[in-house]
């Protein structure tokens, strides 16, 4: 897998991580997902904040 590859797929996965966690956080509040967690809520957030950081490391460090 090139890095561009990598990259471009580290991006796509924050993106669906962050949006996924976005919408729950709101459907929760308008008490739509009440039977969710907010545990899970911060699980995804700091999910896709991880996966957010390693795409930049990883384009900004090509060698990681």
């Amino acid at each position: 897998m090139s890095q561009s590859s990598l990259n471009r797929r580290l991006i796509q996965i924050f993106g669906i991580l962050f949006g996924v966690s976005v919408a729950v956080w709101a459907l929760r509040g308008f008490g739509i997902l009440t039977f969710i967690p907010g545990g899970i809520i911060w699980l995804l957030l700091l999910g896709a904040i991880a996966i957010g950081l390693i795409s930049y490391a990883q384009r900004r460090w090509w060698r990681i």
